[in-house]
């Protein structure tokens, strides 16, 4: 996969504007507006691009509290079945596999921390769910990001 300059560019100015239109992201890198939607096509079709989403915050939505869990899950059972369970609960919003003593890594949400107590209740529920170790969020200094990678693969 080869990522040139003006494909950095273009990342980098729909990362910091997602509804700037491809007119103005072509005037603005100097370039056509066809090969500025060509290039957006292809990044999208190899994956670079993982979505078009829009970025909601949950506190926003009256999900203030953020917590990570770490869930140990019983072996030889399998992680879908858990991982199911995760994902029909809505406050679940991100959940990896990792390595170390536990299995998997869960992000949630909820209104208070008193509301967390009743996620994490759903969460454990499950029997495939032996332990789970819970930090709650404080603040995010560093939000999700992805500019400083763009700009090291072009330098």
């Amino acid at each position: 996969m080869t990522i040139d300059r003006l494909d950095a560019a273009i990342l980098q100015l729909f990362s910091a504007e997602p509804r700037i239109g491809v007119l103005e992201a072509a005037r603005r890198v100097g370039a056509a507006r066809g090969t500025v939607q060509a290039r957006l096509d292809r990044l999208q079709r190899i994956g670079v691009i993982a979505d078009l989403a829009t970025t909601v915050d949950p506190a926003a939505l009256g999900y203030p509290v953020t917590a990570f869990l770490s869930l140990e899950i019983a072996q030889g059972r399998g992680r879908r079945e858990v991982t199911g369970h995760l994902a029909a609960i809505a406050e679940v919003i991100e959940v990896h596999t990792i390595t170390g003593s536990a299995d998997l890594l869960v992000r949630l949400v909820s209104r208070s921390n008193a509301d967390l107590q009743r996620v994490i209740d759903d969460v454990v529920r499950d029997p495939i769910v032996l332990r789970a170790s819970t930090v709650i969020a404080l603040d995010t200094p560093v939000p999700r990001r992805t500019g400083p990678l763009i700009r090291a693969i072009v330098q």
